[in-house]
């Protein structure tokens, strides 16, 4: 399994991924909630679309419904980036993070924050490529 962030969905819907996803890959993809709300926020209404919604949401989702204690530890990520002299970006990625930790997954990006957070927690990456 393998959580797909919302930097890589952006890449793959655009066309830029610079590799292609076959089968075998689309069934180790799993995601959460945040990055449900993110992708679908920005997606644009057209038949394509409405395929791709269908397909997104047949996705297994890790921690549905997610529990206080992810939201506290996303807090507590933010909280040791300050610590280590960064300030992530984006409370939805220690959030996402912390899902992944929880969840033992590693999260496949094209975001900075995550190689940040990868380096003062147990979140693990997969490098974008």
């Amino acid at each position: 399994m393998i959580l797909v962030d919302t930097s890589i969905w952006i890449e793959l819907l655009n066309g830029r991924l610079g590799r292609s996803v076959d089968e075998k890959d689309l069934l180790s993809f799993v995601t959460c909630g945040p990055v449900v709300q993110e992708v679908l926020q920005g997606l644009r209404e057209d038949r394509a679309s409405e395929a791709f919604r269908e397909a997104f949401r047949a996705l297994p989702v890790l921690s549905d419904p997610l529990p206080l204690s992810l939201f506290l530890a996303g807090a507590e990520i933010y909280r040791q980036g300050r610590a280590h002299a960064y300030t992530i970006r984006s409370s939805i990625d220690c959030l996402i993070s912390a899902i992944a930790i929880d969840a033992n997954v590693p999260v496949w990006h094209k975001d900075r924050d995550f190689d940040a957070i990868a380096k003062f927690t147990r979140l693990r990456t997969h490098m974008h490529a």
